[in-house]
């Protein structure tokens, strides 16, 4: 498998690219994003790992770039900048993943795995395009999402877990249950990053609306039902 690194400091990306080639990975670097952009037009790859603190784009645009026109690439967000409105910021641009420097390469190994697992399963449901619940429609191929007619804009994750929550619908989901399959199981559950996207979903896909789809079980989880 073919992954893109996007690092200025050319001693991490050495070790990086040691690291990776000796995990079987094809490993291409830049050392900026204008580079990257480059060679994302030449190639074709199964993963993105970039830095935030990029010479002539920010890391955050970057990652916003691919997302927009490689939607279903992997991206891995690899920085010394780790307080939670910075990780927000990360997940907001569609970053699947967000490591704080400095980092044990095999975490890195272990997750790298996870995402390129998760991004397969996700290609074998490609066909399931639509999602329905009470008057919530998802169409999954073009990332939109209409409740009762009217387009809500979500971000890439707040859509994820959106996603997940229909696919469980009326079936209470533990913060762990979130955790393994919208970030993945190596999620820190002791933050409260899965309260806070929760609340970010709940504005826009209930504060409008007089039927609430997202409710809270105290001490348990989530909930997404039409009723109680």
């Amino acid at each position: 498998m073919r992954i893109l690194i996007i690092e200025d400091n050319s001693r991490v990306s050495s070790l990086l690219k040691r690291g990776l080639e000796s995990q079987g990975y094809q490993v291409y670097i830049s050392e900026d994003a204008e580079d990257a952009i480059v060679l994302l037009g030449k190639l074709t790859f199964d993963l993105a790992i970039t830095d935030i603190m990029l010479p002539k784009m920010t890391g955050i645009d970057l990652c916003k770039f691919i997302k927009q026109k490689y939607p279903d690439l992997p991206i891995i967000m690899l920085t010394a900048l780790g307080t939670i409105d910075e990780k927000v910021e990360g997940f907001d641009a569609g970053a699947d993943d967000y490591m704080v420097k400095p980092f044990e390469i095999r975490e890195l190994f272990v997750r790298i795995k996870a995402i390129l697992q998760r991004s397969s399963n996700k290609n074998r449901e490609a066909y399931l395009t639509d999602l329905e619940y009470h008057d919530l429609k998802i169409n999954k191929k073009i990332n939109r999402v209409f409740r009762n007619g009217e387009e809500i804009e979500l971000t890439p994750k707040e859509f994820k877990l959106l996603v997940f929550l229909v696919n469980n619908a009326e079936r209470i989901l533990t913060r762990e249950e979130i955790a393994d399959n919208v970030w993945g199981n190596h999620f820190d559950t002791g933050t409260n990053y899965i309260d806070v996207y929760i609340a970010y979903l709940r504005k826009k896909i209930d504060k409008n609306f007089d039927t609430k789809l997202i409710h809270t079980k105290p001490g348990v989880g989530f909930i997404f039902a039409s009723q109680l």
